[in-house]
């Protein structure tokens, strides 16, 4: 039907307003599991050390009436460390842009400051679940801290082509070598580093993996319930198509996705054996620089190490698919 003649419509007009929401969406995750959940600690000096030990082995223990007591072999503690890791957002905002009337948000550097605050704490989850070697540093070397990934190497699940440097002293200065072949995840590899890590003294509770292997999991015969009653319809059923709790002979297990950890290695943590340790002083902070101009320049900035306090209380199952 045509439109009738003189007819004044929207592709004649000039000045129509736009029509721009004053909202911003943001679909960036910013969840951190492992940053949440860790014992928090406090390092004083750049290198952050500690101590682990370990009681002997239980063994057949009868003497004879009366018998002298001699002493027992004095075993010594392990001295380990790990070095703080600076984390630093920085912003720089004309004081133009703060002054423009904007969609979505008042003030430009605020914004601006708030979305760096969520990519810092992004980037630390990132730095502690990796397979990252610890870094001594110097002037043209910037500290870093070595990761989950690097510290367990007493319960592990992987190719034996791969390989997990094992600290007994200092910090584990090179970081583990992937197996050049990956497999599927599976139960019994999860069964196989939750004994381990329970015969050593480990309590796991969270099974930590990307999302492909969440799927995985899914699948595992321990899974919690595949149902669950739904209202309003009494006897109605839902089915779950995700498992969140995995029932092991030693105990309940959290299924936890993380986006930042890599998808090939799947951790298993008992939280009570890792601490997130700021450097005393420099927890995360927002700070202002020098004014060198028209321009507010502001930068988030925090220093932390990974604190292991006995890795054997913890396990991971390595080199697995990711798709």
């Amino acid at each position: 039907m045509a439109v009738p003649s003189g007819t004044t419509t929207t592709f004649d007009l000039t000045g129509i307003r736009e029509d721009l929401s004053n909202l911003i969406f943001n679909i960036s995750p910013t969840e951190t599991p492992a940053v949440s959940n860790m014992k928090k600690g406090t390092a004083t000096s750049t290198y952050h050390e500690w101590q682990t030990d370990s009681l002997a082995a239980a063994a057949s223990n009868s003497h004879l009436d009366g018998d002298d007591s001699s002493p027992n072999t004095i075993q010594a503690t392990s001295r380990l460390g790990n070095y703080t890791q600076i984390l630093k957002k920085t912003v720089q905002v004309s004081g133009t842009s703060d002054a423009v009337n904007k969609a979505g948000r008042a003030k430009e550097l605020a914004y601006q400051m708030s979305k760096r605050s969520k990519e810092v704490k992004r980037d630390l989850e990132l730095s502690v679940t990796q397979n990252s070697a610890a870094v001594a540093g110097s002037s043209a070397t910037a500290r870093a801290m070595a990761g989950m990934e690097t510290w367990i190497a007493s319960n592990k699940d992987n190719f034996t082509d791969g390989t997990t440097p094992v600290t007994s002293s200092g910090a584990p200065t090179t970081a583990p070598t992937d197996g050049t072949t990956v497999r599927t995840l599976a139960e019994a590899q999860l069964k196989t580093v939750l004994a381990s890590a329970w015969d050593a003294g480990g309590d796991p509770s969270t099974f930590m993996v990307g999302s492909f292997n969440k799927q995985q999991a899914s699948t595992f015969s321990g899974i919690a319930t595949l149902y669950r009653d739904t209202a309003p319809k009494v006897g109605q059923t839902q089915i779950i198509g995700a498992a969140d709790v995995y029932v092991s002979d030693f105990g309940q297990l959290a299924i936890v996705p993380n986006r930042f950890m890599r998808g090939r290695t799947g951790l298993v943590v008992d939280w009570d054996y890792w601490k997130l340790c700021p450097l005393s002083g420099r927890s995360f902070k927002q700070e202002r620089l020098a004014k060198t101009g028209d321009s507010e320049k502001r930068h988030i900035l925090g220093e932390y190490t990974l604190e292991c306090c006995n890795e054997a209380a913890s396990g991971k199952i390595a080199d697995l698919a990711v798709a």
